[in-house]
């Protein structure tokens, strides 16, 4: 399993895997939401998880040794979602 692990690592597939589970967590909030029994609305997650897959695919340019030009778009895109994701809750609060 460790050997598993190491190569999922090492060719970036796990960190995409990872990537997938986000996409399909918006898809089940939204489906929730639409059928009116999700207690969270998709678009006051939808910055937090754009920042979590951004980050994701931030380590895996990082560990497949992509430019860092790659790693610092992502982590610019993961940083602006972020920051979408605090105004919307602070104008929700507010």
């Amino acid at each position: 399993m460790t050997e598993t692990l190491a190569v999922g690592f090492g060719d970036g597939s796990l960190l995409l895997g990872i990537v997938v589970l986000i996409a399909l967590e918006g898809l089940f909030i939204a489906w929730l939401e639409r059928r009116g029994r999700s207690p969270l609305r998709l678009r006051e997650v939808l910055g937090n998880l754009v920042s979590g897959a951004a980050l994701m695919l931030a380590v895996r340019a990082a560990l497949l040794d992509e430019p860092w030009t790659n790693v610092a778009a992502w982590l610019l895109f993961a940083l602006l979602a972020h920051l979408t994701d605090l105004l919307v809750r602070w104008r929700r609060a507010g």
